[in-house]
């Protein structure tokens, strides 16, 4: 299992140069990858960030967990992500996803036929990807086009896939997944199952599974998880995770984060490992200081064996 950095903390401080700091930390601190997600009101471009880290940091992947579907056309999607790609050889994950309906409504997008739309989505996106040409004709999104220069070396892309209809799209026409919120036991039972059987219905290879959790070491755990669970209360709200959550038998975000001892959170790590996750993005979430010291000395020595 992989061991890379979440940044999406950062999102909200709409700062390249400090997302360009936190990657060159993570590449200092020999982490495999760093990943970004973006917002769909925030104003703030996943991949022309990442891009601009991408020139000052090398040797470490960069990837977008995730870019909402709905705003883009797939079209429009494939040239930003094959120019960047273009700059980052080898190095650049594309992560996507439908979002959650009270989101697109606040951009006055209906949330209509999610899995069709992904679907359909991705019959666009992937061939415009991996050949440089497409022609699809779906009842919502369609495209004929043949690009100036067909990519060189395309980038993976994978899917914020939770449901069974959606994991299903995924294995088949993506490479993997891209998980919040997903406990371990749901990963082993319901996304890796379902995902691998789709992808080896087409011959596909090994899905990645890649899977972003809070993660603490701490000997106060009961006040993160509190801290957890008043800052990130929305996340139980979103239908998606909530079913989640209940697969996992959970009952709120701090149910499903890596809090405890150190010896608790590396039980934790293993445990997901066990469960199918290639890539594990950490998301430091420390109160005190002595916590956040000692998480990063976890994350850092899984990094180095893994």
């Amino acid at each position: 299992m992989r061991i890379g950095i979440n940044g999406t903390g950062l999102v909200g401080r709409a700062s390249v140069a400090a997302v360009v700091a936190d990657v060159a930390r993570a590449r200092d601190q020999g982490f495999s990858s760093y990943w970004l997600a973006e917002h769909p009101t925030g104003g703030f471009d996943a991949l022309t960030v990442l891009a601009l880290a991408g020139q000052q940091v090398p040797d470490i992947e960069l990837g977008t967990a995730v870019i909402p579907t709905w705003p883009r056309h797939p079209m429009v999607l494939a040239g930003q992500v094959n120019t960047v790609a273009g700059t980052l050889p080898g190095r650049l994950c594309l992560g996507i996803g439908l979002s959650h309906e009270v989101m697109m409504a606040e951009l006055g997008i209906a949330f209509d036929k999610p899995i069709r739309h992904l679907r359909e989505y991705l019959e666009v996106l992937m061939p415009l990807i991996t050949a440089g040409e497409v022609d699809a004709q779906g009842a919502s999104i369609s495209c004929k086009a043949k690009l100036f220069r067909a990519p060189e070396q395309p980038c993976q892309v994978v899917v914020a896939a939770l449901g069974p209809q959606a994991l299903k799209v995924a294995g088949t026409l993506a490479d993997g997944v891209s998980l919040a919120w997903v406990g371990k036991k749901t990963i082993a039972e319901h996304i890796v199952p379902r995902l691998t059987e789709a992808a080896d219905a087409v011959g596909r290879p090994k899905p990645r599974v890649i899977a972003t959790l809070p993660i603490c070491v701490t000997s106060d755990a009961a006040s993160v998880r509190a801290h957890i669970n008043r800052n990130l209360a929305m996340y139980g709200q979103l239908p998606s995770y909530r079913a989640m959550f209940e697969r996992e038998g959970a009952s709120s975000p701090a149910d499903i984060a890596l809090v405890g001892s150190l010896a608790e959170v590396e039980a934790g790590l293993e445990a997901l490992r066990s469960a199918g996750v290639t890539d594990f993005a950490a998301s430091a979430y420390a109160l005190a200081p002595v916590d956040r010291e000692a998480t990063n000395d976890l994350i850092r020595k899984w990094a180095t064996f893994s």
